[in-house]
């Protein structure tokens, strides 16, 4: 496990962030970014925490993902799971107006189920700062783990 950086180019964040965003860009730019996003995170404007929840593939979306993000998704393919985690994303997206991202944590997607039903029915605002919050979990851990 690797301490977290002092400091990280645009390209690395973007791929612990899962892509070039305003945040990233900013973020390049601080000391000590992964210390530093879990404030500046909430700084952004609306418009910037979407943008940056959205650069996240869907909770069992299968194509277009990046590497990192198809290891921690797991092949748990069941179609049952990924046809309800295909509706509840787009019953989240509507009801929110920004994609789900949880830490999955290497844990099937039958386990994300729960988690996705729990949190769609919550206030907008509170389940932005917990989707923020586990997007820079997501980024830590991965900067951990290499």
């Amino acid at each position: 496990m690797r301490d977290l950086p002092g400091q990280l180019s645009v390209e690395e964040l973007a791929e612990l962030f899962e892509g070039r965003t305003r945040f990233v860009e900013r973020l390049a730019g601080q000391a000590d970014p992964l210390m530093r996003a879990r404030t500046l995170v909430r700084e952004l404007s609306l418009d910037e925490k979407c943008e940056v929840l959205d650069a996240h593939p869907a909770i069992g979306q299968r194509k277009g993902l990046s590497k990192r993000s198809a290891a921690e998704q797991g092949s748990d393919d069941d179609p049952v799971v990924l046809a309800e985690l295909a509706r509840l994303n787009a019953d989240y997206e509507k009801r929110h107006g920004f994609r789900f991202v949880v830490f999955v944590n290497r844990r099937p997607k039958s386990e994300i189920l729960d988690v996705l039903r729990s949190r769609i029915g919550l206030p907008t605002d509170e389940e932005l700062n917990t989707a923020l919050g586990q997007l820079v979990a997501i980024a830590e851990d991965r900067w951990r783990r290499g």
